[in-house]
């Protein structure tokens, strides 16, 4: 996965905060009028959208002479594949996921651990897995499939 320049994030922080999974996106116009504090050509925005739908972070409806956006996947499922594709440029996966979990604060590791533990049948999808919104599932890549790809099927 490709990470995102500073305007792609932006625009897909449009996305994420303002389209809910279940809509049918929004317009070039209603991103360019989201992106507060930034003088921006609609042509600009148009372009980081038409890449963005490149890379698959985006789909797209044709409604009339306009498009229609929307995210993928979830923003949680970007983050998730991020941290995926940085265990896999090189050195030793285990410490570096040994690393990351000694730095998580107290709460952090509660979530994981649960999250663990859910995934291990051990504990099931109970209050505190929901509360946390570890009922959504997030495959890495011994199942050979990426995060985005599985919530891109599911939507």
């Amino acid at each position: 996965m490709t990470r995102l320049g500073d305007l792609e994030r932006a625009v897909m922080d449009v996305l994420w905060d303002l389209v809910p999974g279940t809509s049918d996106g929004v317009t070039v116009r209603e991103v360019a009028d989201a992106l507060d504090g930034r003088e921006l050509a609609y042509t600009t925005v148009m372009t980081v959208l038409d890449r963005l739908a490149g890379k698959g972070m985006v789909q797209r409806e044709r409604e009339g002479r306009a498009w229609r956006y929307r995210a993928a996947a979830s923003r949680e499922a970007h983050i998730a594949q991020l941290m995926l594709d940085a265990l896999d440029l090189g050195g030793s996966r285990d410490a570096a996921l040994v690393r990351f979990a000694r730095s998580v604060t107290g709460t952090e590791a509660e979530v994981l651990r649960a999250a663990l533990s859910a995934e291990a049948g051990l504990t099931g999808s109970g209050p505190a897995e929901r509360e946390a919104g570890l009922t959504d599932r997030v495959d890495g890549p011994r199942a050979g499939r990426s995060a985005l790809a599985d919530e891109a099927t599911e939507g």
